[in-house]
């Protein structure tokens, strides 16, 4: 296998207030830029998609599950924590092949050490058809910290998910 010639990728802010204009995404801007600037550093290059939702379970179960076989990478930002309107997480864990744990459980303990509210986000991330995803928490200051940390591994991510073996070899 090889990496796309260009990555398709779709970024999806859940807000029920941001989806009827009462509130401006911020969250959803911001991964963005955070992904412009990380195909900028590798080289690769990316069609990045926005698509605003309110929080409806439905809704976004099947948005990521045909988005799931068109795109590369799905970052969704808000709704997972643990309020009544929080439906992120039982949305898409249902539509795992394969669930990623580790990048998820060492944001919340590594920024949930300063801030214990941290550790209320129940994000995940893992494989859905032939793309990537990650939940991000709707904050703009969360969904920064989480970018900090999932820029790290996406590049190995992705070759790994296309089965590019890159062991012993530098990077």
């Amino acid at each position: 296998m090889k990496l796309p010639e260009k990555f398709k990728v779709l970024v999806i802010t859940l807000s029920d207030r941001v989806s009827v204009g009462e509130y401006t995404d911020l969250s959803g801007p911001l991964i963005r830029d955070r992904l412009n600037d990380f195909f900028k550093s590798t080289g690769w290059t990316a069609d990045i998609e926005s698509k605003l939702l309110p929080d409806d379970e439905k809704a976004l179960g099947a948005l990521v599950k045909a988005a799931g076989l068109q795109y590369n990478l799905i970052i969704t930002t808000g709704g997972t924590g643990i309020g009544p309107r929080d439906i992120t997480i039982e949305a898409i864990k249902p539509l795992l092949s394969k669930e990623i744990p580790g990048i998820m459980e060492f944001i919340r303990v590594r920024y949930g050490t300063e801030k214990p509210n941290a550790l209320l986000s129940r994000g995940i991330a893992g494989i859905t058809g032939n793309s990537l995803i990650f939940t991000l928490p709707g904050s703009v200051k969360g969904a920064g910290e989480y970018m900090n940390e999932i820029t790290k591994i996406l590049h190995h991510a992705f070759l790994m998910q296309y089965g590019i073996d890159t062991h012993g070899k530098p990077q």
